[in-house]
């Protein structure tokens, strides 16, 4: 057995992604899982009507990431098989929805048109008569090929024969390997910038194997070669391995498939989990993108000046929850705790625009106790009006918003009460302290907090300080030092069933 059985890619928006691969290209959605490597990463795949190996693309979402660079020791563009007939139909539809292409021109004798996915991602159409088990009625029928660049590219095209791949024609700085079904094409990219992780640019490429005998066959013969990974990823046995120059390639199984725990008929419908996070399905759920498949009614998304992600339960009650991150945290690090403390709230988590050693922050710092007034102030005006324009675009009930902040969230939520108290009315600050300094003569009158404090993480001179502006402030303590516990669960959700959203 040879040829490819899958191609992973990276994308930044997963609404996009889907829009594309299922309601442009016309492949069909067969799984969605958390990630295996990382259960807190989205993990799609798109194939034929069966999910078959050698049909199959799949993308793990980082949402709002960076654009990856393309560049040596990765895939440089993917290639999917259509009826040669179809080149200039293909052309008409990309040309009627917007999608860059570049095309038709004619490579090893077939009939090329070169798209762009949302991500920038470069997806071949050929024009190649192949087949597959479960065509699709207007996508395409299988994968093509694959192109890799490299500075090793006779040790690269070498290596690929050990997946059973043989020389073909060679034109310019290309060198086409061949199975029975598919062609990988290795350009010797010497001299190009090496490739980086991101958006945009593939993961890695996956070649057939016939069952579990096959991959320790090939283990074995590759002792010598370097290190190797195997991993059980439910659907397929797989071994990882790079060639000479560093690009990632997987050996998968053909079984169990796609079909192990869905019907084909409802194949794509159902979130999957890792058996690793039994017992924790619900609090990922949480943390993963939502999206709809085409045709289906939808929530669309505003661009905003805030990276921000909504979470919504199948029955929401209308109140909205704006969570904002501590340090090194993202837009859904609390929202596994904040479904637990409002099951049925639309949860809308943003993420801090500083960065400190990569790491997302509310502010700048000069150092652990030296805050950036002037920063605190800029980043404070540019969240009151995200906050406006969120209320206005997303039709949020104002009688119903409510504010959670954690650690350096929380100290920045109290910072932009305490400038702009319009904005925020009633929040909970969780093991916040005062950075705001001088403090402004703002009226907070009218404003509910709850601030939940550690048994060593009390900060009473906040505290004091939003009383002094009018405030109404609850303070509670919990056994706990910085980090959350189930205690602040029970706190917060008993204050907000108070009755603070009617007033």
């Amino acid at each position: 057995m040879s040829g490819l059985h899958h191609v992973t890619g990276i994308t930044a928006d997963v609404q996009a992604n889907v829009d594309f691969y299922v309601g442009f290209l016309g492949l069909k959605l067969v799984k969605r899982t958390a990630g295996y490597a990382d259960s807190e990463q989205l993990h799609l795949i798109y194939g034929d009507g069966l999910g078959s190996p050698g049909s199959l693309l799949t993308f793990l979402v980082w949402e709002a990431t960076g654009r990856g660079r393309t560049g040596i020791g990765q895939v440089l563009e993917i290639a999917l098989a259509v009826p040669p007939a179809s080149i200039e139909s293909w052309l008409s539809k990309a040309l009627a929805a917007g999608v860059p292409f570049e095309g038709p021109s004619r490579e090893f004798g077939e009939p090329v048109l070169r798209l762009r996915d949302p991500d920038g991602l470069i997806v071949k159409l050929v024009g190649v008569a192949l087949s597959t088990p479960a065509p699709l009625p207007e996508g395409p029928i299988r994968l093509r090929g694959v192109t890799v660049l490299t500075d090793k590219a006779r040790e690269t095209a070498e290596f690929l024969t050990v997946f059973g791949y043989k020389y073909a024609q060679h034109t310019g700085l290309t060198q086409r390997m061949t199975s029975e079904t598919d062609v990988v094409d290795v350009r010797d990219a010497s001299g190009f910038v090496p490739s980086v992780a991101g958006a945009g640019v593939p993961d890695h490429v996956a070649f057939r194997a016939k069952d579990a005998d096959d991959i320790r066959t090939l283990r074995q013969s590759l002792l010598d070669h370097g290190p190797t990974e195997i991993h059980d990823r439910k659907y397929f046995l797989s071994l990882y391995v790079r060639d000479p120059a560093g690009i990632l390639m997987e050996y998968a199984t053909d079984g169990p498939g796609m079909t192990i725990d869905e019907a084909p008929e409802a194949l794509g419908r159902t979130l999957f989990f890792p058996p690793h996070v039994a017992g924790h399905t619900q609090d990922i759920e949480a943390m993963l993108p939502q999206f709809s498949m085409p045709g289906d009614e939808r929530f669309p998304v505003r661009k905003l000046p805030f990276v921000h992600r909504f979470n919504r339960p199948e029955r929401p009650d209308g109140t909205t929850l704006v969570l904002l991150h501590g340090s090194g945290g993202n837009e859904a690090d609390l929202m596994p705790i904040a479904r637990r403390i409002a099951p049925q709230a639309t949860l809308l988590g943003v993420r801090g625009r500083a960065t400190e050693e990569q790491i997302n922050r509310w502010f700048r710092r000069f150092d652990a106790t030296t805050f950036d007034q002037a920063d605190i102030q800029s980043e404070a005006a540019a969240f009151a009006a995200f906050v406006e324009d969120a209320v206005i675009n997303y039709g949020i009930d104002v009688t119903r918003l409510f504010f959670l902040g954690y650690s350096n969230g929380a100290n920045f939520l109290a910072a932009v009460m305490q400038v702009y108290p319009s904005a925020v009315r009633r929040a909970v600050l969780l093991r916040a302290v005062q950075v705001l300094d001088p403090l402004p003569a703002e009226d907070l009158s009218g404003t509910h907090v709850l601030m939940v404090n550690g048994q060593d993480s009390y900060a009473p001179v906040l505290a004091d300080n939003l009383r002094a502006q009018g405030a109404q402030v609850d303070t509670r303590t919990v056994p706990s030092g910085h980090e959350l516990i189930a205690a602040d669960v029970a706190e917060v959700a008993d204050w907000l069933g108070l009755g603070y959203a009617g007033q």
